[in-house]
């Protein structure tokens, strides 16, 4: 930041390039990690509230052992946290030009 400013670069340049391109990478970590726990909460807000929902399906699917469907909730799932842990792997290249996949 200091070289920026020391090369004329306006403060809203120095905001967007530098600064914000830097910090943008563990914010996108979080928001895929925080996707999981998203999920997984909604098991327990779905049936302490009674909402219909992939939470309270799969707990009544737990409780009266219906494995096909409780084997597609976490394939469904598991596809999800994958997908944007993906999704974060790229936007990690394009929000960053040092991070390049070869």
């Amino acid at each position: 930041m200091r070289t920026a400013r020391a090369k004329g670069v306006s403060p809203t340049s120095r905001l967007v390039g530098h600064a914000l391109r830097n910090a943008v990478i563990p914010l996108i970590t979080v928001v895929a990690i925080d996707i999981g726990a998203i999920a997984g909460g909604a098991t327990i807000t779905e049936t302490i509230f009674a909402w219909p929902g992939m939470g309270s399906l799969f707990f009544d699917s737990l409780q009266s052992r219906d494995y096909p469907v409780l084997l597609a909730i976490l394939m469904l799932s598991g596809f999800f946290v994958i997908l944007f842990n993906l999704i974060a792997d790229i936007l990690y290249g394009v929000m960053d030009p040092r991070i390049r996949y070869s």
